[in-house]
């Protein structure tokens, strides 16, 4: 990849290197260039992205640290001027007001935003696809989906059309994308950055239980950085630290979910690369709170949330009374894990159980997924992303290899709550110990 990450984009341009307008338009033509095949951006707002560029270096440079980098959006955060659909036909023509929090941040970091990328439906799939905007394509087997529901997020950077972007995820829909597509993903402390402009069109109200949003980029220095510009309030910064001195779990294979053998190596093969530089490691089933207890917990919480009190479509409607209970076991769960990072820095595990599958118009609750020859229900590969997601714990996805088909393989690490710079900093320090090229 030889376009410029974020943070050598601004840099570039505050040395006088190239303009914010320059980049700008170079970023513009690769998007018309390599989109096409892969619609990834959706929304364009090209005009307003060349006068904020223009302004910028009218002005002259300046130390914020995203100074003058094109990105593009999810299209679930609110834009002032441009739709919001969360991919529903009925949304087609609804116009946000204003930017959502971390739009706004972003902006006030520097960035130019030039428009927003694909979705799923309502944004509950592991896939991109949706009847206002179509389907986003893997940009390395464009038979394969980019993953969900960040999948046009992945997709741009994955091409190289954008060097940064933001996602959301409750399911994974930060880190499976990035898994699938071979790019680095952070899903934030539950509450640590606003998602306020990120729900449905023309709602609002409480923040989801178990939603949050975090940055997607091409390397971790741009994560640390755009991570700095969303949070609510400072993030502790990582600890400067040798490979030695860290202390690591590795949970290889998730043990209620299928994993395919080449995931399973990939992670495991981090683990002792780990090992090999002197890191203390660990096995992760002895430590963890038991994932055949935590999964159907986090399901169960997952439908009543997004159900709102109504039945779901699983016919789920919780009391009062059972919605304390599913607080208070995940309250129970999350002090499991507080007492595990007393003695542990990290827990390395697959960000999803498979490399990228083919495309399907199956909807996602009875779709199947064949995990090595094996079929069984898609809706299993959500118990890897929920064991950072039940108890709100950040958690960075990074490349790790590829499997046979040159599909990538994406490993996610797990931190305490608020340390997410730590799990940045040891994705950073496990992606080169492995000499991942992917």
């Amino acid at each position: 990849m030889t376009e410029r990450t974020a943070l050598a984009t601004a840099a570039a341009i505050r040395s006088g290197e190239t303009t914010a307008l320059a980049e700008c338009e170079a970023a513009i033509a690769r998007i018309e260039e390599r989109n096409p095949p892969l619609n990834a951006v959706v929304v364009r707002d090209y005009d307003r992205a060349r006068e904020a560029a223009h302004a910028l270096d009218a002005a002259g440079p300046d130390e914020r640290p995203l100074f003058g980098v094109p990105m593009t959006v999810k299209e679930s955060f609110n834009v002032t001027g441009l739709p919001t659909t969360w991919g529903h036909e009925q949304h087609r023509d609804w116009i946000a007001p204003r930017d959502a929090d971390a739009v706004a941040r972003l902006r006030a970091a520097g960035a130019v935003i030039l428009g927003k990328t694909n979705v799923p439906v309502d944004l509950a799939d592991l896939q991109t696809h949706n009847p206002v905007y179509g389907r986003t394509n893997n940009p390395h087997d464009l038979s394969r989906t980019s993953g969900g529901s960040s999948g046009g997020a992945a997709a741009a950077l994955a091409s190289g059309m954008v060097p940064l972007e933001i996602g959301s995820d409750i399911g994974g829909s930060i880190r499976t994308p990035s898994a699938f597509c071979g790019v680095w993903g952070h899903k934030a402390t539950y509450g640590a950055l606003s998602i306020s402009g990120q729900e449905p069109p023309g709602t609002g109200g409480a923040p989801i239980q178990l939603s949050v949003i975090g940055p997607m980029a091409r390397n971790a220095d741009d994560l640390h950085a755009a991570l700095d510009v969303l949070a609510d309030r400072p993030l502790p910064p990582a600890e400067a630290r040798e490979a030695k001195a860290w202390r690591v779990l590795v949970l290889a294979e998730h043990p209620f979910a299928p994993t395919a053998r080449a995931v399973a190596d990939a992670t495991a093969q981090v683990g002792e690369a780990l090992a090999r530089a002197g890191a203390k490691v660990g096995d992760a089933r002895a430590f963890i709170p038991d994932q055949g207890e935590q999964f159907p917990d986090y399901i169960r919480l997952l439908q009543t949330t997004m159900a709102r009190g109504e039945s779901s479509r699983e016919g789920v409607q919780a009391t009062l009374p059972e919605w304390f209970t599913m607080l208070d076991r995940q309250a129970c769960s999350q002090r499991v894990w507080r007492a595990l990072f007393a003695d542990w820095d990290a827990v390395i595990a697959p960000a999803i159980g498979t490399t990228a599958p083919p495309h399907s118009d199956v909807p996602i609750r009875e779709r199947m997924l064949t995990v090595d020859g094996v079929p069984g229900p898609m809706g299993m590969q959500l118990a890897f992303p929920c064991i950072a997601t039940y108890p709100g714990l950040p958690a960075t996805c990074f490349p790790a290899g590829r499997d046979a088909d040159g599909m990538p393989i994406g490993v996610q690490v797990i931190t305490d709550l608020h340390q997410d710079h730590r799990a940045i900093a040891l994705a950073a320090l496990a992606h080169q110990l492995i000499g991942s090229q992917a």
